[in-house]
């Protein structure tokens, strides 16, 4: 019976799985499972699944019977009023399916057809650690597993006509003894430093930023399942930029003008302190609406070119459709850099469903 039910229970966990890998691009662009991350899981609302069935009503008579004529509507209760009491019947509601960060992950790479990151740096650097895989008759009491050594007793017991159904007591005897064993794998030690920096002038709206939040999920999802550890750092700016929380960096709406240098200077002040270059790998991530005073964009350039494109594994300008951003901004990135500098990638982010295209963009190159 619990073999029936092992095989049952895994046959609804990939049916739901495939439900949410059939439904991605979905769950990445309006983003469902925001809000509900834990630390290491997400809950991912999907409609339950009922087997069709019939459901008898008060009969009266036989089929065809009793008042009405032909094309009268079928049913009780008026018809397109809404009016009526209140039901008793419970409603249909949405099935919360806990999917860990990993296999999110996995699903997400698999979809969007994404490359494997080869980290710099300490990548080259072996750890060892270790994992509990495998099953030796020699070990510490501490590691002793207890349902290995019944199972093998009971084994012992049946084959020498030791057991009675009638007196089933199990006595496990030191050659029955099981313990739990390690081997020993090393793992690459490969750091990731994210540094987000959004413009929160007066013209960005909540719009724009809950398109950033979601892509940035998204973002923080891979890279963490290609790194062993990952930092994320956040700064805003108007026409000054400071360091904030992730609370702060989402929730937060200014005004007056933008200069997107003041972002850059301080996101190069923290790699300059958390961040060395020849440790970490680098990311960044820069979302605006595409307005910038305009003498400053060619100090913008200069700041790319001599910090943060030298030592970057990827530096992306993501710019959200705004009805108050002038948009020139990116123009002016590729009209300066061109196809100069492969670890400077551009996307426009229209809307919400240009979010999952935006993602495939910036994380494509595996780099």
């Amino acid at each position: 019976m619990s073999l029936k039910i092992d095989r049952d229970a895994s046959r609804f966990k990939e049916i739901v799985r495939g439900r949410i890998r059939n439904n991605l691009r979905k769950y990445v662009t309006h983003g469902e499972m925001i809000g509900r991350k834990g630390k290491d899981l997400v809950s991912i609302p999907v409609p339950s699944l009922d087997v069709p069935h019939f459901r008898y009503g008060k009969n009266e008579g036989g089929v065809g019977q009793g008042e009405g004529d032909v094309g009268d509507p079928v049913g009780r209760g008026q018809d397109g009023d809404g009016a009526g009491e209140a039901g008793a019947e419970p409603g249909r509601h949405l099935l919360e399916v806990e999917v860990s960060l990993d296999e999110l992950a996995t699903m997400l790479g698999d979809e969007l057809e994404l490359p494997l990151i080869e980290p710099k740096g300490d990548a080259n650097l072996k750890q060892e650690r270790h994992r509990y895989d495998s099953i030796r008759s020699s070990g510490p009491e501490s590691l002793r597993h207890f349902r290995r050594t019944f199972v093998k007793a009971l084994r012992r017991q049946i084959a020498s006509g030791g057991y009675s159904p009638d007196n089933p007591v199990i006595i496990p005897i030191r050659e029955d003894t099981r313990y739990r064993a390690w081997s020993t794998i090393e793992q690459p030690e490969a750091n990731a430093a994210i540094i987000y920096m959004m413009d929160v002038s007066g013209s960005m709206t909540d719009e724009q930023k809950q398109i950033v939040r979601t892509e940035a999920f998204w973002i923080d999802t891979w890279l963490k399942s290609q790194y062993s550890g990952v930092e994320r750092r956040y700064v805003i700016h108007d026409a000054a930029a400071k360091e904030v929380d992730e609370e702060t960096f989402y929730h937060t709406r200014e005004s007056g003008g933008t200069r997107i240098s003041t972002a850059y200077k301080t996101a190069g002040e923290i790699i300059d302190r958390d961040f060395p270059a020849s440790q970490w790998n680098i990311y960044c991530f820069q979302f605006s609406d595409g307005d910038n005073w305009g003498e400053d964009n060619q100090r913008c350039m200069r700041m790319l070119e001599e910090k943060f494109l030298p030592i970057c594994n990827l530096f992306c300008y993501g710019q959200v459709e705004s009805p108050y951003g002038s948009g020139e901004y990116i123009r002016s990135l590729a009209g300066h850099f061109g196809r100069g500098h492969e670890n400077l990638i551009l996307s426009e982010i229209e809307d919400r469903a240009a979010i999952y295209d935006s993602i495939k963009l910036f994380l494509g190159k595996g780099k």
